[in-house]
């Protein structure tokens, strides 16, 4: 549990709407814009803005963010800042439902979270279930201002911890940790910025094979196997240059968790989507599309 008492921390909360396919098009460039990310679902991302609100406003960082987002991937997104995760939730929430917000709130100030907690109903907030909410209301505790305002004692009593860390969390205290490795994975991405741009295919190939193996590693430690390989290749934002990204999908023949095939399958890809005379800024892969190894032997 990390004390509230910490300046300039908050956490970003996106939300957009997507398919797999263009899912690790908005995740890389989301993580260039932050030094610690947790990839909460396909389409949910936290970032950790810590210390960034000294050197921007950070609504108009989340415009430009959203912009970008808009421009590489053609998906709109909701943005919502504030101190802790559930906080930004509720920030997100108020970006999606306020059309004037412009899809972008910034719930820093205290008068501003208790403001928009008066207006949210308690089962909107993250965490509270519909039969928690009900309980709740049977309390006379309707709104999330009135879920903040509750004895965190007899909170914790009533319904346990988990719900008396939402309640320090809509306070400001945060207590739920950006996990940079998700507990359970839908996807594996491994990627990476490269120091100096690649303009050579051997270069690339040689970083796609290294980005493949890592992934097939990752992928065989939480002992499942895949049946999708995506492979991404894209110049830096802010060139000067011919801008370029690409990417592209296959599905195994058989699901597998052996380098061997993965590699083939995004060399295969790699080859696809390789455009000679730009300079590469980022490359990576993606593995989906999960399931029990011995299921799939069994059949």
């Amino acid at each position: 549990m990390r004390s509230s008492k910490k300046k300039n921390e908050y956490y970003i909360d996106f939300l957009f709407h997507i398919n797999a396919d263009i899912s690790n098009r908005v995740m890389d460039t989301l993580s260039d814009f932050a030094p610690r990310v947790e990839t909460y679902s396909i389409d949910e991302q936290y970032l950790d803005m810590t210390g960034m609100s000294r050197y921007f406003p950070l609504e108009d960082y989340g415009r430009k963010i959203q912009q970008r987002i808009l421009q590489i991937a053609h998906v709109p997104v909701g943005v919502g800042f504030a101190q802790t995760k559930t906080l930004a939730k509720l920030a997100n929430h108020a970006a999606k439902t306020w059309t004037k917000t412009g899809g972008v709130v910034d719930l820093s100030a205290t008068s501003r979270q208790k403001r928009l907690m008066s207006l949210v109903p308690v089962n909107e907030v993250w965490g509270v279930g519909r039969k928690i909410s009900n309980r709740l209301n049977a309390m006379g505790i309707v709104t999330a201002l009135d879920l903040a305002r509750a004895e965190t004692t007899m909170i914790r009593k009533t319904f346990g911890v988990v719900v008396e860390r939402t309640v320090r969390e809509l306070n400001g205290e945060s207590c739920i940790e950006l996990e940079e490795v998700a507990k359970t994975k839908e996807q594996i991405i491994c990627s990476r910025s490269f120091g100096k741009k690649i303009e050579l295919y051997e270069h690339m190939h040689q970083a796609i094979c290294e980005y493949s193996e890592r992934a097939a590693e990752k992928l065989r430690a939480e002992k499942r196997v895949c049946s999708f390989v995506s492979v991404f290749i894209q110049t830096s934002h802010y060139a000067s240059g011919p801008q370029y990204y690409n990417h592209r999908s296959e599905r195994l023949e058989y699901p597998s968790a052996d380098t061997r095939d993965i590699i083939n399958a995004a060399v295969r890809l790699l080859k696809t989507i390789w455009k000679s005379g730009v300079k590469y800024h980022k490359a990576g892969i993606m593995l989906t599309d999960f399931s029990d190894p011995s299921v799939n032997s069994s059949n």
